[in-house]
């Protein structure tokens, strides 16, 4: 999946960076993490995992959906609404999906 911006990944295996920055670029996130350790092991173990921890909690975590998917969705809904009562009752629940999925 080829995302514009950089989200830290809620998949990760530690605060998510690596896999973040592996969906961001399109790559393998194992070849993050192998230019992560060799960059590490070639400079300095302790400085490179403080820095990757500031980056962690500097770095924005992916939200759970994305609003162009809320969106989509409940464009789906709309057309599928066979009356106006159940229009709103799926108008209302994409409300409350929105509200989780934008905080």
């Amino acid at each position: 999946m080829t995302r514009n911006k950089l989200y830290r990944s809620n998949d990760g295996v530690l605060l998510g960076v690596c896999q973040g920055i592996a969906d961001w670029k399109n790559i393998p996130v194992f070849v993050v993490r192998l230019i992560f350790v060799v960059i590490a092991l070639c400079t300095a173990i302790a400085p490179c995992l403080v820095i990757y921890l500031i980056i962690g909690l500097m770095m924005p975590a992916r939200p759970v959906c994305e609003y162009s998917r809320c969106e989509d969705a409940f464009a789906e809904w709309k057309k599928r609404a066979e009356t106006d009562e159940e229009y709103y009752r799926r108008k209302k629940e994409s409300d409350w999906d929105n509200r989780f999925c934008n905080s």
